[in-house]
């Protein structure tokens, strides 16, 4: 029985979320073409994580439409923004009609102006909020892989709050305050609740 079919209960830990992603054919699909490509410190995030656990926690049967696919990366030796957009070639090729989104995250920090990334967790990590700074794989072996360094608490509990990076800057909390208003999560999904800080 899928999670859609057992109406949205059960969703508490990691695991479910796993279980849950794991019985989405559509999206183990989208993460075996991810895979097929063989990029180091690869990464499917934001969006693709949380819309499907906030669809599940609403009781949703229809999938909500992603606007993107994050595919992240994290490749110093390869970092031209051409190199991004051959990935999305490639992926449209796999997976054809599919909102591809490829970013190497060694390169965008500069896009960004700040201090380079070391890795693509520390990306996801200094992503604008929490319930974003989520990412999953599958392995060389096929299994699946979450990351989530602010942890899934927020996720769960559908409570919108700021990442520490973005929280201590001035400037970054504008960049969170707009996004947050231009998303407008709260519509497909009112139980969501934004938390100040």
């Amino acid at each position: 029985m899928s999670w859609y079919e057992k109406g949205g209960q059960g969703l508490e830990n990691e695991a479910d979320i796993l279980k849950a992603i794991e019985q989405d054919r559509w999206m183990m699909e989208t993460l075996e073409a991810a895979r097929a490509i063989h990029k180091p410190d690869w990464w499917i995030c934001a969006g693709f994580v949380r819309t499907k656990v906030w669809d599940i926690l609403h009781g949703y049967t229809k999938r909500s439409p992603l606007p993107d696919i994050d595919f992240i990366y994290f490749d110093e030796e390869q970092a031209e923004e051409s190199v991004e957009k051959e990935l999305e070639r490639q992926l449209r090729q796999l997976l054809p009609g599919r909102p591809w989104s490829v970013k190497n995250e060694a390169r965008m920090h500069v896009v960004n102006r700040i201090t380079p990334y070391a890795s693509s967790r520390d990306a996801i990590s200094k992503f604008p909020e929490t319930v974003s700074a989520l990412g999953v794989k599958l392995d060389e072996q096929g299994k699946l892989q979450l990351i989530a360094p602010w942890g899934i608490h927020d996720l769960l509990m559908m409570k919108i709050r700021p990442t520490t990076f973005f929280s201590e800057s001035k400037e970054r909390m504008n960049i969170y305050e707009r996004r947050i208003e231009m998303k407008k999560w709260h519509v497909r999904w009112p139980l969501v609740e934004k938390i100040e800080r």
